[in-house]
Parts: C-alpha cells; structure tokens; sequence
C-alpha cells in the first residue's frame, strides 16, 4: 500500500524560479489574493446530486467587500483568458464562490456566468506552493496539454481543467458498451509512464481526469493530471508510478487483461519517444527552469536519497545515488530520455 505524506510542506517561490516566471509571462499582477478571499463571513456544504458531502462549502462575504471581491474575481478572469482585455466583464458575474476544506492547498473554486448565455467556467486560486508550480511548468512543457496558470506574489490562479474524474469515470462510464476498454488500457500505460519520467507523484483517480472525444469512428480517451502538489516531493519511487495505487486497480486490470508485454513496452517508448521530442523543441525552456530547479529545495535531504537510491536500482543507473537535489535527479531522468530517444 502506498504512503503519502499526510501533510505536504509548502515551499516558498524563491527569487530565482520568480525571475523564470516572469521572464516566461506566468508573474503578472492581480487585483485580489488567496489570503483576502480567506475572509469571508460564513459558509454552506456543498452536496452532490446524491446528498453526499463534497467537502467543498460555498463561502460568502460581507456586503461591505462583497462587490470589490466580484470585481476583482471578474478581471483576474480577463487576465487569464483574455489577456487582460475588460470588454467581457460587464456582461459577466460571479454566480458561487467555494472554498475546499480537504487536502493540502485549500483552493478556491470559482463559477462565473457570461449574462447572455448563461455558459458557466470555473477557475481556482490557491496558494503559490513551489512545488506544484514546477509540476504545472513540467506538465506544460512536457506533457500534451498547455497549462494555463497565472501568480502573483503567493497568490496562484489555474483554468479550469474539464474532464470526468478518473473516481467517476470508475463507477459511471468504464462499463459502457461503446466504449472500448483496450483504448482506455492504453491510455493509462501512457499516462502512468509520462507521470513516472518527469517524476508527478500521488496521481490516484480523482487527481486525475479522463477527457472523452467522440472520433469518427469510435471513441477516444486521454488522461490529465489535476493535481500538482506532489511533484518531486516524496522518496519511494513507487509513488510516482500510478500503476501501484490501489484507487487505480482497475485501469491496471484492464490493461492486463487486454494489453500483452509486447504492447505495453510499444506504448511506453511511444510516450517516451513524444516527450524526449517535446523536449528538444522546447530546449531553451527547460534548460531555464532547470536551471532553477538544480539549487531550489523542495524536498528533504532523506527523500531526495530514497528517491535517487530507488531509481538508481530500478535504472541500473548509479549517477541517481549521487544527486543531492530533486533538480538534480529530474535532469538525469531527462537526460536518459533524450539519450535512448538518439540511438
């Protein structure tokens, strides 16, 4: 069974990874922070359709505040996905406000309506947390999807990542005939390797969700991780390997079931093979945020030697025993990558 540090310590922005995030465009200045939505009056459970508490409560604040904090809330969504452009915002308006009391980050959810159509969105502010910010950097550059998150001092805002949760998509949608579960297998082998080489640790179902996509002729599935707060963070190895949680069991079933040996080691290489190519055309990028990542610390001298120890075993690898830093051993995951990529 599979053991996550039950309260993950937040690391700080330091000066240089703030100057790479500036110097890419995510540093920006914002009308509102996390901690001035910290001070709303009450608040109310949220339910599910089923009556179950979602551990989330919609927060609401003093008439006093309460317009300021709208506006605000409005423009910050103009910076993120209309780069700052204001036109929208007079037929916008906050419809909820909610604030999760689970887990490590405590984000703010935030529903906001356009007036003409009634078409809702969501965004989140959270806490600038070190980690998770190199995770959502990491994922940019080197996973399929572009990442679109803005901070300001502690402040950190994200879109909204649609999709069905991976917990949901278990109990609702695995077992539909049209769906094919070989398609879904393969996804997860894909998905399981992108988390285990740039090192994304604790991705059980419902921090992940499944995008679904009617194709022409069957049906096609990619998975996306949500969750970014246990990038490089722990020592086991095993924890960066979705295959070994058991929330996900039922994604490594199928893929046992249907997916062979042979298969399975074509789809890592294909993933392996598509980031080692990310990799080169984004070159100038990583170098600058590893750069950064080789001096910062965001982890803690004894999961830094686990983790290096694991992998230096599980790669044969021994120059992973002598990193001193998380930035040192996801420069020597990657460099192996873009090594095998030119034999």
């Amino acid at each position: 069974m599979q053991t996550i540090s039950k309260k993950k310590i937040f690391f700080p922005i330091n000066e240089a990874f703030r100057n790479y995030l500036k110097l890419y465009e995510r540093e920006v200045k914002l009308p509102l922070t996390y901690q001035e939505l910290r001070y709303y009056e009450h608040s109310i459970s949220v339910y599910d359709k089923d009556g179950k508490d979602t551990l989330w409560e919609t927060v609401f604040y003093p008439q006093s505040t309460m317009s300021a904090i709208h506006a605000g809330l409005k423009r910050i969504y103009s910076i993120l996905k209309a780069g700052g452009d204001q036109t929208a915002e007079e037929h916008l308006h906050i419809e909820r406000i909610d604030y999760c009391t689970f887990g490590n980050s405590h984000p703010f959810r935030i529903k906001i309506v356009n007036n003409y159509n009634e078409v809702y969105d969501y965004f989140y502010i959270k806490v600038a947390d070190a980690s998770r910010i190199y995770g959502l950097e990491l994922e940019h550059i080197l996973s399929p999807y572009w990442m679109n998150f803005l901070i300001d001092g502690n402040t950190l805002v994200e879109e909204h990542i649609a999709g069905v949760p991976g917990d949901q998509f278990i109990l609702h949608y695995l077992d539909r005939m049209d769906f094919n579960p070989k398609r879904i297998a393969k996804e997860f082998v894909k998905f399981n390797e992108r988390c285990f080489v740039r090192l994304l640790g604790d991705m059980r179902s419902y921090n992940f969700i499944i995008d679904i996509t009617p194709d022409f002729d069957d049906v096609q599935f990619r998975i996306r991780a949500i969750d970014f707060d246990q990038q490089f963070y722990e020592g086991r190895r095993t924890l960066y390997m979705p295959q070994f949680f058991k929330e996900n069991r039922v994604f490594v079933e199928l893929a046992m079931k249907h997916l062979n040996a042979e298969v399975v080691k074509q789809y890592q290489q294909e993933e392996r093979a598509l980031i080692a190519r990310r990799l080169k055309v984004q070159r100038h990028r990583i170098k600058d945020l590893r750069d950064v990542i080789m001096t910062d610390k965001v982890s803690f001298p004894e999961k830094v030697q686990q983790l290096g120890d694991e992998l230096a075993e599980y790669y044969h690898d021994a120059v992973f025993s002598r990193c001193k830093t998380m930035g040192e051993i996801i420069e020597r995951s990657l460099k192996r990558l873009l090594v095998s990529s030119l034999r």
